[in-house]
């Protein structure tokens, strides 16, 4: 697998200034939530342009955990400059074999994931980032919610 910056540029979202956002967690690629949204965010730093966004980040962790998907390998192959497509087949070859009612119900279960089913550190970093940067007098719901608030979709 050869690096192609070009391409990984021209695919990669400026998510500088925050007026661009990454997708959503709630979309899917290769059939995982939170996929397309690490997609998104590798792109844009292999490309310089991630801003205040991480990569390999928790979030993106708890994906690629369940998917047993190396992130390196992962960042490996977007490095390509492969498309939306290309990385979601790369990731339906490469992630651990599943019943697909099972990685639907692990996707049902992250979009219906609420706060208090969050690790105690996970929670205590989430109640001062919602303090941070979710709009005042806006209600979670749901764990999800928090970046979809935050990134205007809700």
């Amino acid at each position: 697998m050869k690096p192609n910056p070009d391409k990984v540029k021209r695919l990669a979202m400026d998510l500088r200034g925050g007026k661009i956002f990454p997708r959503g967690p709630r979309e899917k690629l290769g059939g995982y939530v939170l996929a397309a949204r690490a997609l998104d965010k590798c792109r844009s730093d292999l490309a310089g342009i991630i801003g205040d966004y991480h990569t390999n980040c928790p979030l993106d962790q708890i994906w690629l955990k369940f998917a047993k998907i190396d992130y390196d390998d992962f960042r490996s192959f977007i490095a390509t400059g492969a498309t939306d497509d290309e990385v979601g087949a790369w990731i339906s070859e490469h992630a651990k074999r599943r019943a697909k009612t099972d990685i639907i119900v692990w996707n049902n279960q992250q979009r219906d994931q609420r706060l208090s089913d969050l690790p105690p550190q996970m929670q205590e970093h989430m109640e001062e980032y919602i303090d941070r940067f979710v709009p005042h007098g806006r209600i979670v719901y749901h764990f999800f919610d928090i970046f979809d608030l935050e990134e205007k979709r809700l």
